[in-house]
């Protein structure tokens, strides 16, 4: 097996840049992740504030989260925090609550066995003075601490299956994805500690990787969602080399549990650039992978599949731009609907059961088969077939069926899913959506008119119709 730290990402060299030269303060950090911070470095303990906040101060925006990286192990986090709980087992890590705030820490990840040593004590590889001062307890944190007898393993493909490994600080920056996330904070001075030169990729708008591409993604596929993902919110470049490394371990990603590819698809897709993120991953060959039964059906840019997919995510990025409420179930229910819609025109012309029998059984077929690769939980896939039932529904509109409709608990996001098809596919379908708008609009007198209107008739009978006479009790 090859080794997973390669030699570029042991010449990692530290860079120290002193407060007052980068903006990043204490007023931009909450005063939760600041208070743990201190704590940890009053018992003795080296603690940095890591990655995402610091990348994104750089970047004029404001941190939302607030990482933690530590020489502490978990248990010794456990012990300076009674709000502390411990998680994973991939790799431990502690959880520091205030109420709905949580703070992540985590121990300095190290190199796993399979690694060779040598490189780790050359003093090319070490950072500056500053950055290498790491405490005497860090040094005699046992790199190859394990729980439940658990060690740090990889597959047959290079993919980092347990990784409970604990090191130093210069091991943890070789340990990171990207260039812009092996930067630290320290509270006790405001100075930044940057191993890999990620101020410069930032100031460049690239993204780059700690070490050679192709050996990062098959340690964790993951990592080339995360390079979409980084490039689509922060509008930062992904290199050609970089595009085509993805290209080639695409594959991989089927490797991914689908639990977690559904939380990486949420950050992908319900952040506020999803449209950019899909074309992305489309570009990569990503998207066929995390929604294969669409592989097929996306054949060109002018496709009605391709057109719903990007009108709802417009749609939906405008929504969250706008601090307006979203719903994974609705992203969900969009890309699936034609491969439903085809599969029951299969299951009809294979089997000749009626439309509807069809229609229930693709819908449960092609959930099936979605949730192999993403695990799409109950309280999203029971209202996506609610939504698609509905489409079926929204077309019966007579009696008292249209009153009973709009009290349905998922009729709006019914609506506006099928007022986003009727703009896509014209016809029929749109004459539909704005039959369903108006009704929504017009007061109850006028509804009665235009279910009325439907059959032709003034009370809502078909032209021609009898009216029904009661019948006549009978004499005693």
């Amino acid at each position: 097996m090859s080794e997973l730290v390669s030699p570029k990402q042991r010449s990692l060299q530290a860079k120290v840049i002193p407060a007052g030269k980068h903006p990043m303060t204490f007023d931009d950090i909450s005063d939760n992740a600041l208070s743990v911070l201190r704590r940890l470095n009053s018992k003795g303990y080296d603690a940095y504030l890591v990655g995402g906040c610091i990348r994104d101060r750089l970047m004029g925006k404001t941190p939302k989260d607030f990482d933690i990286a530590t020489n502490a192990t978990p248990e010794q986090i456990k012990a300076c925090f009674k709000n502390c709980r411990l998680i994973g087992r991939r790799f431990r890590l502690a959880h520091i609550v205030f109420g709905r705030d949580i703070i992540e820490v985590a121990t300095f990840r190290g190199h796993h066995e399979g690694e060779t040593g040598k490189d780790n004590d050359d003093k090319s590889s070490k950072p500056v003075e500053k950055a290498a001062a790491i405490s005497q307890r860090d040094k005699k944190v046992d790199r190859r601490e394990r729980f439940d007898g658990i060690k740090s393993k990889t597959d047959t493909h290079g993919q980092l299956v347990r990784d409970n490994v604990f090191g130093s600080i210069d091991e943890d920056a070789e340990r990171r994805d990207f260039t812009f996330n092996a930067m630290y904070f320290s509270a006790k001075d405001q100075s930044i500690i940057d191993f890999a030169n990620g101020h410069q990729a930032i100031a460049e708008k690239r993204i780059e990787m700690i070490g050679d591409n192709q050996t990062r993604f098959r340690e964790d596929p993951v990592r080339m969602l995360r390079a979409v993902r980084f490039s689509a919110k922060l509008d930062m470049q992904i290199p050609e080399e970089m595009q085509k490394d993805i290209k080639e371990c695409a594959h991989l990603l089927a490797n991914i549990p689908p639990a977690r590819l559904f939380e990486e698809a949420l950050k992908l897709l319900l952040s506020g650039f999803g449209l950019h993120a899909f074309k992305l991953l489309h570009e990569l060959g990503l998207f066929n992978l995390l929604f294969p039964q669409l592989s097929h059906l996306l054949v060109d840019d002018s496709c009605r599949e391709r057109k719903l997919i990007e009108k709802v995510l417009v749609n939906t990025d405008n929504r969250i731009n706008n601090d307006l409420r979203v719903t994974p179930a609705f992203i969900f229910a969009a890309f699936l609907w034609y491969p439903v819609e085809e599969r029951t025109q299969q299951i009809m012309y294979e089997s000749g059961i009626s439309e509807y029998d069809a229609f229930t059984i693709a819908v449960g077929e092609v959930m099936h088969r979605q949730v192999q690769r993403i695990m799409i939980p109950k309280r999203f896939s029971i209202p996506i077939k609610e939504i698609w039932h509905l489409q079926k529904r929204l077309t019966r509109r007579f009696g008292r069926r249209p009153y009973v409709l709009l009290g349905h608990s998922r009729f709006r996001a019914a609506f506006d899913f099928l007022e986003i098809r009727g703009q896509i596919e014209g016809g029929d379908l749109l004459e539909l959506s704005q039959w369903w708008h108006e009704f929504q609009q017009v007061q109850p007198e006028q509804q009665k008119v235009m279910i009325a209107a439907l059959r032709g008739g003034s009370n809502g009978r078909p032209i021609g119709a009898k009216k029904r006479r009661p019948k006549k009790k009978k004499a005693n």
